[in-house]
């Protein structure tokens, strides 16, 4: 719930699911957002992943996760985050006889090359456009 609570008070409107796995208790996957389809994909992802305290975010258009992080940052439960990309990624879970966990995440492919000058000026017009820089 402090996750939601930090989502809808940082982004008015903000479209994303969110699915949390307990690692005790019941065990359960909590989940909550304003988006079906958000949590949806949230819910899947935490089944496919199943290790125990950890939490699954998806955000709907037109929000990016550097909206948001300062937010869920703030969240005191939210001990670390592996990544925020929309880039296809890979979570390395490990299984002991303790239970699963995350190790860490392969994010993106490795780099083509180093930018120009006009690339330069695409990223910044791009951080410019999503409101990350003035």
């Amino acid at each position: 719930d402090d996750i939601h609570e930090a989502m809808v008070g940082t982004v008015p409107g903000i479209q994303f699911g969110l699915a949390f796995c307990e690692a005790s208790g019941d065990r359960l996957i909590r989940w909550t957002g304003t988006d079906d389809r958000c949590i949806d994909i949230a819910k899947r992802n935490a089944e496919a992943i199943a290790c125990g305290h950890s939490f699954i975010l998806v955000l709907g258009p037109p929000v990016f996760p550097i909206h948001i992080m300062k937010s869920l940052k703030d969240v005191p439960e939210v001990c670390r985050i592996f990544c925020a990309t929309q880039n296809r990624l890979q979570v390395l879970v490990a299984e002991t006889d303790a239970g699963r966990g995350i190790l860490g995440v392969v994010d993106g492919q490795t780099p083509l090359g180093v930018e120009d000058d006009e690339k330069i000026q695409e990223r910044r017009g791009f951080l410019k456009m999503i409101g990350y820089k003035l």
